[in-house]
């Protein structure tokens, strides 16, 4: 007899399969919106309560914590309970905290919230990146993962748009209020079309696990199993300890430095593009759009990146993908001098910078096993997080210290290169 997981591997997705993983691209595409509203809203918020920018920087930092503690917990959870309710839980802690932003009176009471959206946040991208890898075959993995990280820079943009022409007519408020009725929508959908994860079921293995995974079967398209496969008696349990036991660590620990190093340069561009281009003398609503060309210039690298997963090796890809992020963000530094130079350096970054970090969602979701494939993918993003923190501070304190542009650039430049060494020290998973 075949083993489920193998006849799942080789054979063609059927339609509830590719339906939950478009389900699981719009869900990271709402986590890109959810995860910026705070930064659309910031003037309006900054304005009506009168504070400044130390204390609007406590309100933008608190989702980055929300989302790190969320990316660690919540994907372990995924683990033990399975990828579904951990899904549906993050859209009810996601909506409620959207929600609730409109009810804030102060700081202190809009970071506690954002706080608490931040943990659904987190561990939707944790529980979305294993569900997509458990619900994919094995030819469409790596592309089916990294197009559901394509989702959120496209949930960035489009959130951008909606929140421009909702602050034409109402307030701060009238963002969070979209984007909590959004989310709330995606429950009764994700109820419908969601279904638990089979190689979660077999890992499992909870009572009636055979039923379930043969009605899950038979809404796929794929004929039911007679028996469950013999349980691997030295199989990987779901625990954060195991992640970090032999034959795991040193898979654990690359990953975590790799996407540490690459996202600080990566959060440098983001963070830095819109300051360094206005201080090169452009106006605001300028420097504005070369960050979009930059978020474009993202979403077409994780697309290509997708693609050529198909044809070629994944880790390969990425190493060549944070080599040229090095040599491109580089040269944004070297002083640009149009406005057309700048948008063309800032999308080239984008293309390779976020090709890169999509590539290590599906590098991740390849080299962990089932049994802590949510709880690896939460280690690495959210300790990984740091590095997003790390590095606009540490741009800062360069630029503070006198560091010029090209200086900065190049210092920055180097957490790709690092990301990239340290890929290359990665043994693969056996099949």
């Amino acid at each position: 007899m075949t083993d489920i997981r193998h006849r799942l591997d080789e054979a063609p997705m059927g339609r509830l399969q590719i339906a939950a993983i478009i389900l699981c691209i719009l869900l990271n595409a709402l986590d890109g919106f959810d995860v910026l509203a705070i930064s659309f809203a910031s003037p309006g918020i900054a304005k009506e309560w009168g504070i400044d920018r130390a204390a609007l920087g406590l309100v933008l930092s608190m989702e980055l914590i929300g989302m790190a503690v969320g990316s660690v917990l919540l994907g372990n959870l995924a683990d033990r309970i399975g990828r579904r309710p951990t899904i549906l839980g993050c859209l009810v802690v996601m909506a409620a905290g959207m929600a609730g932003a409109t009810q804030a009176w102060d700081v202190v009471s809009l970071s506690l919230i954002r706080l608490a959206t931040g943990l659904g946040i987190g561990g939707m991208l944790a529980c979305t990146n294993a569900m997509v890898a458990e619900l994919s075959n094995a030819r469409s993995r790596s592309l089916a993962v990294a197009i559901m990280a394509a989702g959120y820079p496209v949930g960035a943009i489009l959130g951008g748009s909606v929140a421009s022409y909702l602050l034409v007519a109402g307030d701060w408020r009238d963002i969070f209020l979209f984007g909590g009725i959004v989310t709330a929508l995606f429950l009764p959908i994700a109820l419908w079309l969601l279904p638990e994860s089979i190689g979660f079921l077999l890992q499992k293995r909870p009572q009636g696990a055979l039923a379930r995974i043969n009605r899950l079967l038979a809404r796929m398209g794929h004929a039911p199993a007679d028996a469950l496969p013999a349980p691997d008696p030295s199989g990987t349990k779901p625990s954060f300890a195991s992640l970090f036991a032999p034959g795991l660590a040193r898979t654990t620990i690359l990953l975590t430095l790799a996407y540490f190093c690459h996202i600080m340069t990566f959060y440098f561009i983001l963070k830095w593009v819109p300051k360094i281009v206005v201080d090169m003398g452009f106006a605001p609503s300028a420097a504005g759009g070369v960050l979009v060309w930059a978020n474009v210039g993202g979403l077409a690298g994780a697309l290509l990146l997708g693609a050529l997963s198909w044809r070629l090796p994944l880790r390969a890809l990425v190493m060549v993908a944070m080599v040229a992020s090095t040599v491109m963000v580089t040269l944004f530094g070297q002083g640009q001098t149009t406005l057309a130079g700048l948008s063309l350096i800032a999308a080239c970054a984008g293309f390779f910078t976020n090709g890169a970090v999509v590539g290590l969602y599906a590098l991740v979701a390849q080299s962990f096993p089932t049994a802590v494939r949510a709880g690896g993918t939460g280690i690495v993003i959210g300790i990984g997080r740091g590095g997003a923190a790390l590095g606009p501070i540490l741009a800062g304190l360069l630029f503070t210290l006198d560091f010029g542009l090209p200086a900065v650039a190049i210092v920055m430049a180097l957490g790709s290169l690092v990301g990239a060494a340290l890929l290359a020290m990665l043994r693969p998973r056996p099949a």
